[in-house]
């Protein structure tokens, strides 16, 4: 079954705790990290998703990609095209702008010099999903976003044009990299919610919000006071992870680490 051999072990519920941020009775919110082109791992957790809706229904089921849907792994562009429409047993779905996507169509809008450093960290294996195979920056960089833009369907341009930096679901705020401290959610910036790392990551104050986020990698789910990281690598690691939250309860679904990334 792929199942069980995509599934590192079965996640058990954090002990209940009266002062834990709650999700809005009724509400189940799964909430995945950086996917990075590994369409088998997301299909594995969305499976999962589709069999626990069917077997434990809730009033509504929350879907979270916290961005960075693309780049580094080998299918890109099938991953995109799976999160086309929502998936069985979601009743509603949030796509977040990651920094990936963010690099990707600021080059498509003509920021061309940004190109060299996307195809560097991941933007070439994402260009080969979508059949693009000579993608060399040293020749007409003006050619190969032409190339670029004749290549990607107009359908996948408009889901990532559709992406929103953050959602709200009562007392959890999910966002890609995560927040500026101490500047109110309406202040926030862009570049801070897709870019920002050790001003985030090394405050301990209270946010007022426990913030859910990914883009920093770590070799598993990292639990804070006031955050929680769930990018575990999954391009290379093999573990893509889902925070499931319901009530004040929380777990986690993995998928396994014996698959070659």
């Amino acid at each position: 079954m792929m199942l069980k051999r995509l599934f590192s072990r079965k996640a058990d519920p954090e002990p209940v705790v009266d002062d834990w941020p709650q999700a809005p009775d009724g509400t189940r919110v799964y909430a995945i990290g950086d996917v990075h082109g590994r369409l088998d791992l997301l299909d594995a957790l969305l499976e999962r998703i589709a069999d626990e809706s069917l077997r434990n229904p809730a009033e509504s089921v929350h879907l979270v990609m916290l961005g960075d849907l693309i780049d580094r792994g080998p299918q890109s562009a099938q991953v995109v095209e799976r999160l086309l429409t929502v998936p069985k047993g979601v009743d509603e779905m949030h796509l977040l702008m990651g920094n990936h996507e963010e690099a990707l169509l600021e080059i498509l809008d003509g920021a061309h010099s940004q190109l060299p450093g996307w195809i560097r960290y991941g933007g070439e294996q994402a260009l080969q999903s979508y059949g693009l195979e000579d993608t060399s920056i040293f020749g007409d960089r003006e050619a190969l976003v032409a190339k670029i833009h004749a290549g990607i369907p107009a359908s996948h341009v408009r889901l990532f044009r559709s992406m929103v930096d953050y959602v709200q679901i009562g007392d959890y705020l999910f966002v890609h990299a995560g927040i500026f401290p101490g500047r109110p959610l309406e202040q926030q910036q862009a570049h801070d919610l897709r870019w920002i790392r050790d001003e985030f990551l090394d405050d301990n104050r209270d946010h007022g919000v426990m913030v859910v986020h990914g883009h920093t990698i770590t070799p598993d789910v990292d639990c804070r006071v006031n955050r929680i990281g769930i990018d575990t690598g999954a391009y290379r690691s093999g573990m893509l992870t889902a925070l499931v939250i319901e009530g004040s309860s929380r777990r986690f679904l993995k998928t396994g680490q014996g698959i070659a990334a």
